[in-house]
């Protein structure tokens, strides 16, 4: 049975962003301070397991997610060298941007999406947006109090009020905020990369923990860009799948 398909919830979950969890956490084991007292190849190996979950995963998806894969490793690319190289938003261990950081956007991008479609999920996604963002308050306020993050505060809270009118994506946003608080976290105790003190360490109105609480925020602009340049490509086969949409929304309307 595909994860789609997959009646379990606790199955869907641990076989997409469980997965997933597992190899963030190996892969930036592999690049963290542990690994760099033992060998100065440490980004070597973490890039080479990325490339290989990259290629396997690319391997098992359809087509059109393997569009997007590449789609999410391009703006991967640009996003990373603008906000870390050009703008010092945040600075990896080597002041570099590590090879295996655009294909592990990617890898997020599609194990949220797996999840959020997974049928399993969706027959309970009001209960999950609610826990989820209970759980994202609380996670944002408790960094706000005893870490003084008023940058990922404020970035936490545009976010819930942006998603309020979103309600089609709001499951794989919620979803992509916890995926990229465990990703930030994790990279952040395994000193793979630092986030300033203040935002972008210029405005000192807006102090920051390390890593900031909201900063999925900005991974946003990722997928939006990714399902934008999916749009361009596919113009056709997009409005008429947004007919469709349209006809199945009277439809139900009607029935009700």
């Amino acid at each position: 049975m595909s994860l789609l398909a997959t009646k379990s919830p606790f199955i869907a979950t641990f076989k997409s962003l469980g997965a997933l969890f597992l190899f963030i956490g190996f892969g930036l084991f592999l690049d963290s301070f542990y690994m760099v007292e033992i060998t100065d190849n440490a980004q070597l190996y973490a890039t080479i397991s990325m490339m290989i979950g990259f290629l396997i995963t690319f391997w098992r998806v359809n087509k059109r997610v393997k569009e997007q894969m590449i789609y999410a490793v391009l703006i991967g690319i640009i996003g990373e060298y603008l906000f870390s190289i050009v703008m010092g938003m945040y600075s990896y261990r080597l002041g570099n941007v590590p090879h295996y950081v655009p294909p592990g956007h990617a890898l997020v991008y599609v194990a949220v999406l797996y999840f959020s479609k997974a049928s399993s999920i969706i027959k309970n996604k009001i209960k999950l947006e609610k826990f989820f963002t209970i759980f994202i308050l609380i996670y944002a306020t408790v960094f706000l109090i005893f870490r003084n993050d008023v940058f990922g505060f404020a970035m936490t809270i545009a976010t819930i009020l942006i998603l309020r009118k979103k309600p089609r994506e709001r499951l794989f946003y919620l979803s992509m905020y916890i995926t990229v608080a465990y990703l930030e976290i994790v990279g952040t105790n395994y000193l793979c990369w630092k986030w300033p003190s203040t935002a972008w360490g210029i405005f000192d109105f807006l102090p920051s923990h390390n890593p900031p609480s909201g900063i999925s925020f900005f991974y946003f602009l990722l997928d939006l860009g990714t399902l934008w340049l999916y749009k361009k490509r596919h113009k056709i086969a997009w409005s008429r799948m947004k007919n469709v949409r349209k006809i199945r929304l009277n439809l139900s309307k009607t029935t009700n």
